[in-house]
């Protein structure tokens, strides 16, 4: 075989698995620095920004993290501006951002951020510089189409040259001279926009049923503050529900944004369309008794065998609905050498429990609780830094338990009883001491169906979102050489 041959049967090897039809060009080898030249950014910290007023938009490399979309477009994205007070007469121009820049996070604290870039395709004639901890990276020539190199980034194979070259310990980071000798595979202008337009689509129904779920959960919200209002509000008027329907606009804000109707509580009714009997006020302890959880570490426990199955306080933070099914869940066994023989069968978990977690380092999380709806004849025990809270069944619907605790005045009153510095905890007898509106068992029924049809819905796109995020990741590792 010839040199020219050889050289050829590489060429044409340069190209993704899969690909669209009309186009055979093989994709060219180049090095980041070759199509991108760096220019300055500033360090403006967070005090040195705003989000009332200003002439010049600062990109903070937190935002890059958290909440820009790779495709930025401005008219889309909350940007603070640089406070007046700062002097950016010095910026140079070329350190303006422009369209088609990419500008990319230097630091983080993790290898899956470090180096996450997002790709400037609409400005809108404003004034936007780059900030803290980024670099600003624009093509030299018009050989990259607009919103090609955004998804080209997030490609596996570039991802994975950035993570080598991230240096640090507890802050990874970057340089310009190593970034610059990364390697990006290429196709040509008009495969490029193809691309870029295909998964611009893609990321664009993300965002239809991001925007979609996070609608859905200001609807429950509202419904939660209405429904769990004061007593002392219900002489401003009753709301009667006749059934459990969702309204056909559950995802238009507008429904709650009447002052009126927000200040008004919401009430079903029965099925004579008479008002249920007046909410009862009793303390937690009255309701819920108290049993012995646990302190296993996560040490103790695996994902692969075991007889029981161990609730750990930081699932219920990080993972767990709310409504807990045991199989919609990824519960850790207790290890098999752990002696189990002394926990009493009073302990172990039952349907309609309470299981909340007593300690936390954030007001928002201290007291988080998950009631358990289901746990198909399992074997389950709460675990380290959680309680077990069992309702008198015959004051309880299951199902309820779950939303009431979830109540803003009961929520308020967690976060006042909660003690620590860098880390809050409750006790039982504190806990026990808070008060809770309850209403007859069949209105608790009426309620817990209608937040759970919402719940429902809210999980429905939730999956549909993470489908979607998972058919765009496959695409980013087929896509690209």
């Amino acid at each position: 075989m010839s040199t020219t041959t050889t050289h050829i049967e590489k060429k044409k090897m340069l190209a993704p698995k899969l690909r669209f039809k009309d186009f055979g060009e093989p994709w060219l080898n180049k090095l980041y620095g070759d199509i991108y030249s760096f220019y300055t950014t500033n360090s403006f910290s967070r005090d040195n920004l705003n989000y009332e007023s200003g002439v010049v938009k600062n990109i903070h490399y937190g935002d890059i993290h958290t909440k820009f979309t790779t495709l930025f477009d401005i008219k889309k994205e909350q940007v603070p501006f640089v406070n007046t007070e700062i002097n950016l007469s010095k910026i140079n121009q070329d350190s303006f951002c422009k369209e088609r820049d990419l500008v990319v996070a230097d630091a983080s604290e993790d290898y899956a951020d470090i180096g996450k870039t997002i790709e400037l395709v609409n400005l809108n004639n404003e004034k936007v510089i780059a900030g803290l901890h980024t670099f600003l990276v624009r093509p030299n020539k018009h050989e990259m189409a607009k919103g090609f190199a955004g998804y080209l980034v997030q490609s596996w194979k570039f991802r994975k040259q950035v993570m080598i070259i991230a240096q640090g310990t507890k802050v990874l980071s970057l340089s310009t001279g190593r970034l610059a000798n990364l390697k990006l595979n290429i196709p040509t202008l008009p495969e490029q926009q193809k691309i870029a337009t295909f998964l611009s689509a893609i990321d664009e129904k993300i965002q239809q049923l991001t925007r979609k779920k996070e609608l859905l959960e200001l609807y429950k919200k509202g419904v939660m503050q209405r429904l769990f209002l004061s007593e002392s509000m219900s002489e401003l008027g009753l709301i009667g529900f006749k059934d459990d329907r969702i309204p056909e606009d559950e995802t238009n804000p507008k429904i709650l944004s009447s002052k009126k109707s927000q200040f008004r509580p919401l009430r079903f009714k029965d099925e004579n369309g008479k008002a249920y009997p007046r909410w009862e006020e009793k303390l937690y302890e009255d309701i819920f008794s108290f049993y012995t959880t646990n302190s296993f570490s996560r040490e103790n426990l695996n994902y692969e065998t075991g007889e029981v199955k161990n609730i750990h306080y930081g699932d219920i933070h990080t993972k767990f609905s709310s409504r807990f099914e045991v199989n919609e869940e990824v519960v850790p066994y207790i290890n098999a050498n752990i002696d189990l023989s002394k926990v009493k069968e009073e302990n172990y978990c039952q349907e309609g429990d309470l299981v909340i977690a007593d300690a936390s380092e954030d007001y928002a999380d201290i007291g988080k609780t998950i009631e358990l709806i289901k746990l198909n004849k399992e074997k389950v025990v709460a675990g380290l830094h959680t309680f077990l809270a069992r309702p008198n069944k015959s004051k309880m619907h299951k199902g309820f338990s779950g939303y009431l605790v979830q109540a803003p005045y009961v929520r308020k009153q967690v976060m006042t009883i909660a003690q620590g510095t860098k880390v809050l905890s409750l006790s039982p007898g504190r806990l026990g001491k808070v008060k809770l509106k309850v209403p007859c068992l069949e209105e608790q029924q009426k309620i817990a169906s209608y937040l759970s049809s919402i719940d429902t819905k809210i999980e429905s796109v939730a999956t549909q979102i993470a489908q979607s995020q998972t058919f765009k990741k496959g695409l980013l590792q087929q896509m690209f050489v």
